[in-house]
């Protein structure tokens, strides 16, 4: 059976797209791109949406068939966005029922799914259809007011919260902030992931997991990539 991995987040500017991009490449995942907005794993990859003739997300779900993923050198197998998506009519149910179809079909050991950012049908639907769902969160107010309410929400998911752009020194009253939040609930505060300023204005699109030799500014970074899909893979066991 294949297991489906998703990116979550209740609000933008937390890392998702990046780390669903490097966990999907180190699992050798096959990464689903449910964003309809730019700054999207897909146009991180080299897919403009704008440049194809054909949609081929949105012809899946028309002709309910699964899409063929693209294929490229040093990053994860992709199933591009599209800007449609944020007026397709689906239900969570139906969503999670496509998605475990279409990983199924894909005959992969991991699917990662990245989410478009907040609440709505397509995350509630990858949610549903998780054997792991992924919460990064800066060690900031707003990103863990975000976190707060996902985790008072849905903590019955099996969700690990990941620190992510953690600097070197981190803030205490925030870590005591995220550990309380998550107390008494089986949600886990997975691999924190360093802050890396190269990554903000890195313009290379193969996985920074992929490179070899991995540079030495992004080093600490992959470290926590690497862990992190590992951890990933305990809830496939």
């Amino acid at each position: 059976m294949a297991k489906i991995c998703a990116v979550v987040s209740r609000k933008g500017g937390v890392g998702k797209s990046t780390i669903a991009y490097e966990v999907a490449q180190c699992l050798g995942a096959v990464l689903v791109d449910l964003e309809w907005d730019g700054g999207s794993v897909s146009r991180a990859w080299g897919y403009r949406a704008e440049e194809r003739a054909r949609d081929v997300l949105m012809a899946a779900i028309e002709h309910d068939r699964a899409p063929r993923p693209l294929t490229g050198f040093r990053k994860p197998d992709l199933v591009p966005g599209s800007p449609e998506l944020v007026d397709v009519g689906l239900d969570p149910e139906a969503w999670a029922d496509l998605l475990t179809t279409w990983a199924g079909e894909w005959g992969r050991e991991w699917v990662v799914i990245d989410t478009h950012p907040g609440a709505s049908a397509s995350t509630h639907g990858a949610m549903a259809a998780a054997n792991v769902v992924l919460v990064p969160t800066g060690l900031r107010t707003r990103d863990l007011d975000a976190v707060e309410q996902i985790v008072a929400e849905a903590a019955d998911y099996p969700m690990v919260v990941v620190p992510n752009m953690v600097p070197r020194i981190p803030p205490a009253p925030e870590i005591k902030r995220l550990g309380a939040m998550v107390h008494g609930t089986p949600v886990r505060v997975g691999v924190p992931i360093p802050h890396v300023s190269k990554i903000a204005t890195r313009k290379r699109r193969m996985a920074m997991s992929a490179e070899d030799p991995t540079p030495r500014a992004l080093e600490d970074a992959v470290d926590g990539y690497r862990r992190l899909a590992e951890l990933v893979k305990e809830y496939g066991a």
